[in-house]
């Protein structure tokens, strides 16, 4: 299953993202984890050291060569030079399985926390001034759009702060989105966003109140929210503890925070699986991107990449090159 972290700047979802990820970890399901903030701190909450979370090899430097792998012999993608964040796969390309032996996996993923973790990588000297953090993102929404993932399977990204992953169709690229959301109108101020943006795109929204510490908080989040409210995480000596470098165990957070944190794994896991949705929305997405803007980029008419006659999912991989 594919999960989204999102939610306001210092709400908490990278330090939530990294609690679901160890908790998944720790009960032994095969995670993929990628820090995909502007902010790569996922890294360092998952308990690698500053140092060594900063020398990951970031997706964004590696783009030529992730799309030249992804689209394998697919005859309607000529180059890598004329694949987008939005190209879907089609019959030909090389699609992926997590944590699979294939050159991303094996070249951009470190071990973290008992998962594999993967960093977009942040904004180099280069890019001030001359580029945004959707190049970077890009990589990760090809990523998720050749990746075939199984039961039991999980995939988890942090994401970028605020509304900012509707600049793309990323948002529609995860079985089900965790909204991280203090008790206060700004903290409930990205839910009214994410609703009001996500409404025709059959988004699965779930609300994770955090850093809630009375009734009133949890009162305060079910006004404003509803039903969408799954759980609430209160505010943490353990998570801390972990935040100013010393030693974290899960078994260091209270009974609540766990049980909160197998109620997110418990909402995932009920979660259908909707390849053909999935096809679909990466295909609406990418005539989107090349109307506005990748036709000309390319200088090519970008539609002709679709095939009609494929969809995304476990039959795929018997088709269409991958590795494990």
């Amino acid at each position: 299953m594919k999960v989204a972290f999102v939610g306001k700047g210092g709400s908490g979802k990278t330090t939530l993202s990294s609690l679901f990820i160890r908790h998944l970890a720790a009960g032994g399901a095969p995670v993929t984890a990628v820090d995909a903030d502007i902010n790569q701190h996922l890294g360092v909450a998952l308990g690698l050291p500053e140092q060594a979370a900063a020398a990951i090899p970031a997706m964004g430097a590696h783009l030529p060569e992730i799309k030249d792998y992804l689209r394998g012999a697919n005859p309607r993608i000529p180059s890598a030079a004329a694949m987008v964040k939005t190209t879907p796969p089609g019959t030909g390309s090389r699609l992926l399985r997590p944590g699979g032996d294939d050159p991303i996996h094996s070249r951009l993923a470190v071990p973290a926390a008992g998962a594999r973790l993967m960093v977009t990588g942040p904004f180099t000297e280069e890019d001030l001034g001359v580029a945004c953090y959707h190049s970077k993102t890009g990589a990760v929404e090809l990523y998720l759009n050749h990746l075939v993932d199984g039961p039991g399977e999980y995939v988890v990204v942090d994401c970028t702060a605020g509304a900012e992953s509707f600049a793309s169709g990323m948002f529609t690229r995860f079985d089900l989105t965790f909204l991280v959301a203090e008790p206060t109108r700004k903290g409930v101020a990205v839910y009214r966003q994410w609703t009001e943006y996500a409404a025709d795109y059959d988004v699965a929204l779930k609300v994770v109140g955090n850093k809630v510490q009375t009734a009133g908080d949890v009162d305060f989040l079910r006004e404003h929210v509803g039903d969408a409210l799954l759980c609430c995480v209160g505010q943490s000596g353990a998570v801390r503890a972990m935040e100013q470098g010393r030693p974290f165990d899960l078994d260091d957070l209270a009974d609540d925070d766990r049980a909160a944190l197998s109620t997110l794994q418990a909402a995932v896991d009920a979660r259908p699986k909707d390849w053909p949705k999935f096809t679909r929305q990466a295909i609406e997405f990418h005539l989107k991107n090349a109307r506005a803007w990748a036709n000309a980029a390319t200088g090519q008419d970008l539609a002709t990449q679709i095939d009609p006659d494929f969809t995304l999912g476990p039959d795929a991989l018997l088709t269409t090159a991958t590795s494990r």
